[in-house]
């Protein structure tokens, strides 16, 4: 017979302590253990409970590290590998069977068997044949979309050998592997590995059953951490080992990426009750965000709106100076119709209207309606950018003349008015003054500062001094300029115009492109306040998410042992971890920004509040749940993925 290949395992002076060496409680799993195990054999090593069996198989399925003297696998020293080197050399060398199967239960069976395939970069389509065939070849074909818990024991042994046997390994280490069946079933488990024995394989048993062991070719005999006695069952013998599948050296990130998504929504399946719960706090902080912000814009764009509607090349001056305290308005008597004419002459001016309002009753036939009556100038309609629709507005004479005219808003005509007669030559009533009726303004739609621009009765500012408001002096002017740009400089000319003729300062000046400013400034400090609002929901969600994400790490502290087990690097469980996160808060993500829509048009609907949706907002709150997911994942992601392998293996 030919001899065994090349060694395998070389353990050479191997101790595993627990403790302080200096500690009197220090207890010796391994103690100086020296031991060979070449290609091609068919090993057995046992011992009672304590004897060290499983710390040895910990050791040599790298799994573990010892405390002191040498462990090669492969030729290769393990002693001081990083995590990920220990990694691939179990991807590569060893196909686990563990006493207590250590199926995942969030996925079936051909899912579980394809796991080590997937931590080696093997091709889906490869994978998913080879996965098939090995449950073929073990008679569980017909249960490979069986979740662990549909399958007995025998076949959730049958399921972790096409596991152990996915990436064709040399070795198979095989813990206790019919301690937790019956004995036909355990006949059967323990001739399927002679029957991979028979292939080639390397095969190490870790037993405690004295039939089992005295089926291996050699037996290993543990007692207190050390070999005290070793038995030549037969001969062992050299074998070819066949082909080997096409394996690549690790997943590429890409590749990784792909896999952790597919196996990060698998997870949350498994639990939807809890990924309700992590994706309740991210859906309400997004769709705040898209609310409050579409709210925000809705109202800046309202204002915006009904300041530009009467033109943004406007000054206007008012009686008073503009300070805390100062009075100022109505009742301020320091601008005069000479002002306007004197204004009107200054370059760069288009037109000045001077003004002066009050609320009365008009009255025409039997009907009353109460509106605001303003004493205008004739320059009104090219200031306000408001044209005539029928009839015509008055005009200088009529100015000079103080003419009992009257041209109306559309508002006040569907009040006054039935629908269908004309106005125009009709008298109505303000204040038991008679005025005709001239013209009727075009609808001018929308409102002003709140109130609706239609309900108005215009009437020449002279007349309504001399026999309405009874005052000579006016409430304001409005100038419009010819050139935009230089709407400063104008309102300086203005300014210095006036304090020549008043001799003080007894007014105060605002140009509409400077109040358009402040209000966007306003509103946009509004819209970032509501922002950090919805953002600090945001952040709670995030709270939320790594709190859930903490325990699902703990709760799943054995899938991380059994995923390093069969090849997981520590990128592979931090991307997995951490990528789950980050779906749940994509898929938290897009709820938020559908319900935030929702919740908007429902406030525009019954509310009739201005909302304003906009992408920006949208695309932001869904970018910043998926940072959040990744952020907040990250934590419990580094934790479970510094884990030890053996204590998460070994985790209840």
């Amino acid at each position: 017979m030919a001899s065994p290949g090349r060694a395998v395992v070389e353990l050479s002076g191997l101790s595993r302590f627990y403790g302080e060496e200096s500690d009197a409680d220090i207890v010796r799993a391994l103690d100086h253990v020296s031991l060979t195990i070449r290609e091609g054999e068919f090993v057995a090593i046992m011992g009672p409970s304590g004897s060290g069996k499983s710390t040895m198989m910990n050791v040599v399925g790298c799994l573990d590290r010892p405390t002191a003297g040498s462990c090669r696998i492969m030729g290769r020293e393990t002693r001081n590998m990083l995590p990920d080197e220990l990694a691939a050399l179990r991807r590569e060398t060893f196909g686990f069977i563990f006493q207590r199967y250590n199926l995942i239960a969030s996925v079936n069976a051909q899912a579980n068997v394809e796991i080590p395939a997937i931590y080696a970069g093997i091709d889906k389509d490869i994978r998913d044949q080879r996965s098939e065939d090995l449950l073929g070849q073990l008679g569980m074909g017909d249960r490979k979309r069986h979740y662990p818990s549909q399958l007995s024991g025998g076949q959730q042994q049958r399921v972790a050998i096409a596991r152990a046997l996915m990436n064709d390994p040399p070795v198979i280490l095989a813990d206790e592997p019919t301690g937790a069946l019956d004995s036909r079933t355990g006949d059967d488990v323990m001739e399927l590995l002679h029957n991979l024995h028979g292939e080639g394989r390397t095969i190490i048993i870790i037993t405690h059953n004295e039939d089992v062991a005295l089926q291996a070719e050699r037996v290993i005999h543990l007692h207190d951490g050390k070999i005290f006695k070793e038995t030549i069952q037969s001969e062992a013998k050299l074998r070819d080992t066949g082909a080997k599948i096409k394996r690549d050296h690790g997943m590429n990130i890409a590749t990784a990426i792909g896999e952790a998504v597919t196996m990060a929504i698998q997870s949350l399946r498994v639990n939807l009750f809890r990924t309700a719960l992590t994706l309740l706090g991210i859906v309400i902080g997004v769709a705040s965000v898209v609310a409050m912000l579409a709210i925000g814009d809705g109202a800046r764009q309202s204002i915006l709106g009904r300041i530009t509607s009467m033109g943004t090349n406007l000054i206007t001056v008012r009686p008073g100076m503009d300070i805390p305290g100062q009075r100022g308005g109505q009742d301020v008597t320091s601008l005069t119709l000479e002002d306007s004419d004197a204004i009107a002459k200054l370059s760069n001016v288009e037109a000045v209207v001077p003004q002066r309002s009050g609320r009365y009753t008009i009255r025409y036939g039997n009907q009353d309606y109460q509106t605001q009556v303003q004493g205008v100038g004739p320059d009104f309609p090219k200031a306000r950018d408001w044209t005539v629709e029928k009839g015509s507005f008055f005009g200088a004479q009529d100015m000079r003349g103080y003419a009992s005219v009257a041209v109306l808003g559309k508002t006040v005509l569907e009040a006054v008015f039935s629908e269908g007669e004309n106005p125009i030559g009709k008298y109505v009533l303000i204040k038991n003054v008679p005025f005709e009726v001239i013209g009727v303004m075009k609808e001018q739609g929308g409102s002003a500062m709140g109130s609706d621009q239609d309900d108005v009765v215009m009437i020449p500012v002279t007349t309504g001094n001399m026999r309405l408001f009874g005052q000579n002096y006016i409430s304001s002017l409005t100038v419009k300029v010819s050139n935009l740009a230089q709407i400063n400089d104008t309102e300086q000319d203005i300014k210095d115009l006036l304090l020549e003729r008043h001799g003080l300062e007894d007014f105060s000046t605002r140009n509409m492109a400077s109040l358009v400013e402040m209000v966007t400034d306003t509103t946009n400090t509004l819209k970032l306040f509501l922002g950090a609002v919805a953002i600090i929901s945001l952040l709670v969600g995030g709270i939320g998410v790594m709190n859930i994400m903490l325990v699902s790490v703990t709760e799943r502290t054995r899938e991380i042992g059994i995923r390093m087990a069969t090849g997981a690097r520590r990128r592979d469980i931090l991307l997995q971890f951490n990528i789950e996160s980050a779906v749940v808060c994509a898929i938290g993500g897009i709820i938020g920004v559908l319900l935030g829509w929702s919740v908007g048009w429902l406030i525009k609907g019954l509310g009739g509040m201005p909302i304003a949706f906009t992408a920006g907002p949208a695309l932001m709150a869904f970018g910043s749940a998926f940072l959040t997911g990744i952020i907040f994942g990250y934590m419990p992601a580094r934790k479970a993925a510094r884990l030890d392998p053996v204590v998460a293996l070994a985790w209840e």
